[in-house]
């Protein structure tokens, strides 16, 4: 199936099948090159008797042999840290143990996107299932904007709250929590975001991300930070003999469908603690015991097994689509309620909101990739896209964004503007260009009112006046790591295949080198000189097609949003023409049936 052979290890490695420019402009690589990439595979399969295709992919992910047996099995146990190594954990948990001795309230203040959504469920959960009222505040994108505000923190102390946990926000909210503080409430944060040299004042601020944090788990998102707490957390009750008779201790790994719903989601790197959060998290999840993850899944007619891309491709964007455009809170009722007809109301309401949010995405992108094509073709070089509209809905235009990113391969960011002439953007980055980073240094130079987030995307608030000043400014801080991340931007390819070496079989073999997400790339295979026999418009803007090799042999194939793209065009207007086509495979499920079809991510003509 797989070629077996690995190119020389060059300055300059050779285009993959003579593929120097593709369609989309990219230059196609072997990714295993070297010869100790070529011992590594040959150990594998003959040491460790892994099929040759998965030693492959295995080594050009730079898994060494001694390594296989835990990548291909993650377990918690094997890579969970002790919680105590992250930055003032030991504070935190030592204020929750005693809220939860004295029976406090405790607030939980979560973002409006999964991550937030899932952490503020997963920790509210816990503190109820031990008798404590936890309230959860998920503020409205537009009327409140990102972060602790102090309206609301106002609102939750008058209700009773004495401890207000924040979660997947907080590091950069400095008045909001000076005055908690200083009204006496008492203030946890648990998130991930770029953080600053100077803190806001809370009894304990929990970021891997904090610049003094020394416990390497920066790749963590929310939604893990706040589970290492519980395990923290649940270890102290432990040991200090609240759990017996009448009081089970909670099952922790309950959870994990939440955390790996949220790492996905996020976009976090998929290595380490992350791969096992998700293979877990994706066990107990097929179990279907979240009475509102289960009505989600149903409500987006997915009867088969969830798998990671499900996770970010058909339930995230539904648990988003409240927040975008709807009633920020309906994620994490949806994530905390038994009720399964509740449930089922909520999980139809997100459907219905997510089909609305895709039209007025439509629209939105369509006007900023024509803004942006006009404004590339007079700065090629540009290095960072910033673009804005009065006209487009704040909760799409982080979707704007990552669209540009996707099309143009640099970091981009969208703004709405609003009346009053501030404008909210989301950001969103290509690897090696830190955009949280960015944005911070853009808050601290006097160019955006406020604005944080980490390396792959981030959220920032401007004066519409300043978006020129803060776009300059952001060029400069990423231009020269743009420069380099696009130098070195070729598809990497894992290896050849024929159309009758695409099974379901294959896929399933492929699969045990999962989850892959971003850092942890799906394999991509180069299915050299096909034919295209059919191509057609399905759905929103995708393109189908069937390929077949010289041998006969054929296979389906799918291009998601490439309609009116030079990817999509070149199939469509290639019918019967033979080409090198890369892309990753997948498993078509159909009344029981299982066939593999190739996901297109590029192509080029056989005869170039």
């Amino acid at each position: 199936m797989a070629s077996v052979s690995c190119a020389p290890s060059l300055a300059e490695p050779a285009a993959y099948l003579g593929v120097a420019a593709s369609v989309t402009g990219r230059r196609w690589q072997e990714r295993c090159v070297g010869g100790l990439v070529q011992t590594h595979i040959a150990k594998m399969v003959q040491a460790y008797g892994l099929p040759e295709l998965l030693a492959r992919v295995l080594a050009g992910r730079g898994i060494a042999p001694d390594a296989v047996d835990r990548f291909l099995a993650p377990r918690l146990r094997d890579l969970m840290p002790d919680p105590l190594v992250l930055l003032d954990m030991e504070a935190a948990v030592d204020r929750l143990v005693r809220a939860v001795r004295r029976g406090e309230t405790v607030a939980v203040f979560g973002d409006y996107d999964v991550d937030g959504a899932a952490s503020a469920a997963m920790l509210a959960d816990y503190l109820r299932g031990l008798g404590l009222k936890a309230p959860i505040h998920i503020p409205d994108r537009i009327t409140e904007g990102y972060g602790p505000n102090s309206a609301a923190i106002n609102t939750l102390a008058a209700d009773g709250a004495t401890l207000l946990v924040c979660v997947d926000c907080g590091t950069s909210g400095h008045a909001p929590l000076e005055k908690a503080e200083r009204s006496g409430l008492d203030v946890i944060v648990l998130d991930h975001h770029a953080a600053t040299e100077v803190l806001p004042p809370a009894r304990a601020i929990v970021n891997p991300n904090r610049l003094d944090d020394l416990s390497g788990l920066g790749h963590l998102c929310a939604a893990g930070v706040v589970f290492l707490t519980l395990v923290a957390l649940n270890r102290a009750l432990r040991i200090g003999g609240f759990f017996g008779p009448g009081r089970p201790e909670p099952a922790l790994t309950n959870a994990l469908d939440l955390v790996a719903l949220a790492t996905i989601a996020d976009v976090v790197p998929l290595s380490g603690l992350n791969r096992a959060f998700v293979a877990q998290g994706l066990t107990v999840m097929r179990h279907r015991g979240r009475t509102g993850l289960a009505a989600l899944l149903d409500a987006a007619s997915l009867s088969e097994p969830p798998e990671a891309w499900h996770l970010g491709f058909v339930l995230g964007p539904r648990i988003n689509a409240g927040g975008r455009i709807g009633d920020s809170a309906l994620g994490a009722r949806l994530l905390t309620t038994a009720d399964p007809f509740e449930a089922a109301r909520i999980a139809a309401e997100l459907d219905r909101l997510n089909r609305e949010r895709q039209a007025i995405e439509a629209q939105a992108v369509m006007e900023a990739e024509a803004e942006m094509d006009r404004a590339l073709t007079g700065d090629p070089a540009r290095s960072v896209l910033v673009t804005g509209s009065d006209a487009w809905h704040p909760g799409v235009v982080g979707l704007i964004a990552s669209r540009l990113k996707e099309r143009f391969n640099r970091p981009a960011f969208a703004f709405a503007i609003r009346p009053d002439g501030t404008a909210t953007g989301s950001g969103r980055s290509i690897p090696g260009a830190d955009l949280g980073l960015a944005v911070r240094a853009c808050v601290e130079a006097g160019l955006a009112s406020k604005g944080g987030g980490h390396a792959m995307a981030a959220g920032v608030t401007v004066r519409a006046d300043d978006i020129p000043r803060f776009e300059a400014h952001l060029s400069t801080l990423l231009g020269a790591s743009v420069a380099v991340a696009r130098a070195a931007d070729a598809l990497l390819i894992d290896g050849s295949l024929s159309a009758g070496g695409a099974t379901a079989e294959t896929v399933r073999l492929l699969g045990r080198a999962g989850p892959f997400g971003q850092g942890a790339p799906e394999p991509i295979f180069a299915l050299g000189r096909h034919r295209l026999v059919d191509a057609g418009l399905v759905g929103s803007g995708h393109v189908r097609a069937r390929l077949r090799s010289r041998d006969g042999q054929a296979v389906g194939a799918i291009c998601f949003r490439a309609a009116e793209r030079p990817l999509g065009l070149a199939l469509l207007n290639g019918i019967g023409r033979e080409m090198h086509v890369a892309g990753t495979l997948s498993c078509d499920r159909w009344r029981g049936a299982e066939r593999a079809q190739v996901r297109i991510v590029d192509v080029a003509p056989a005869d170039s």
